[in-house]
């Protein structure tokens, strides 16, 4: 099986099968087409008995996927059109294959990992970051919320790092991210060509520890300040305990509640609330409940809200 397309390349390559998203001066942003052909590809290499597991990687050097093309569902949003609603529904579907996915999943996680990145990584088996790795769910920042099943794995995440990656909209390196619950291995870069002709060549995903490193200690050993920092329910006592970190010079504390200001106060309650609810429930209720979410925030979009 061999398909290429200027968007996206298909290939079986020895026990492997390959996506490679190839649109990388949009820093291969998701669109409607690529969603679908990587859907269809994931579903063909399924039911191939010579596929053992499949890897997914980017074209270029600076993302592996910087989330969808939000400026192609704001001009479809402003014309009332659906294919914002029909991309969503999609996308939404192709998360849950891949978290249901019944041979390994591999993504190499390298560069800009960002929303609709995240959905087509962090819900695989065997995520691996790298040196370059910058993952991050920056939604809040425009007032929307963290989708593709973000509100589940940013919940679930240890020790309150999804309140803190959420609330603040900051993007982190790929030891925060195996901390944060969202990767399992750290590959330097200058590895990652070798880690694919390895699984490629054994079909096997157990080759990937002779690739891996230990990371850096993560978020700078502070993850005991930030657990208890973001305990609170509400964003105001999150607020309050980061104010009493920074007075005591934690300067982590003082970035993150500056960060956590300046976005939309009611967008960082819905997000609170959808952590609440979705912590533990099935994926493909929660991504039903995000469909619904979507839709709202999209409305008070194109009205200027």
């Amino acid at each position: 099986m061999s398909t290429h397309t200027e968007e996206i390349q298909v290939e079986r390559r020895g026990k492997a099968g390959l996506i490679t998203l190839n649109r990388s001066k949009a820093l291969n942003a998701l669109n409607h087409s690529m969603v679908q052909q990587m859907t269809q590809a994931l579903e063909q290499f399924e039911q191939d008995d010579s596929v053992a597991l499949v890897i997914v990687k980017a074209a270029g050097d600076r993302a592996f996927c910087a989330g969808g093309d939000i400026a192609v569902l704001y001009e479809d949003a402003l014309k009332k059109g659906t294919e914002g609603a029909e991309f969503w529904a999609d996308e939404y579907r192709l998360n849950v294959i891949i978290a249901n996915y019944s041979k390994p999943y591999v993504p190499l996680m390298q560069g800009i990992v960002l929303g609709g990145g995240v959905g087509i990584s962090a819900h695989g088996s065997h995520r691996v970051v790298t040196d370059s790795t910058r993952i991050g769910m920056p939604e809040t920042g425009i007032g929307y919320f963290p989708d593709v099943g973000g509100t589940k794995l940013l919940a679930e995440a240890p020790r309150n790092l999804g309140k803190h990656l959420a609330l603040t909209a900051r993007q982190v390196g790929g030891t925060e991210a195996i901390a944060a619950g969202l990767a399992d291995y750290f590959v330097p870069d200058s590895a990652v060509e070798n880690l694919v002709e390895k699984l490629a060549e054994t079909g096997s995903v157990d080759v990937i520890s002779e690739f891996t490193e230990s990371p850096a200690e993560a978020f700078n050993g502070v993850i005991d300040q930030m657990e208890q920092a973001y305990a609170p329910e509400n964003v105001q006592e999150i607020l309050e305990n980061l104010d009493a970190l920074q007075a005591d010079g934690a300067e982590w504390a003082a970035d993150a509640a500056k960060r956590i200001r300046r976005n939309c106060p009611l967008t960082l309650t819905v997000v609170l609330e959808a952590f609440r609810r979705h912590n533990g429930v099935e994926l493909g209720k929660v991504l039903e409940n995000e469909f619904v979410m979507s839709a709202e925030r999209v409305k008070l979009f194109v009205c200027g809200a």
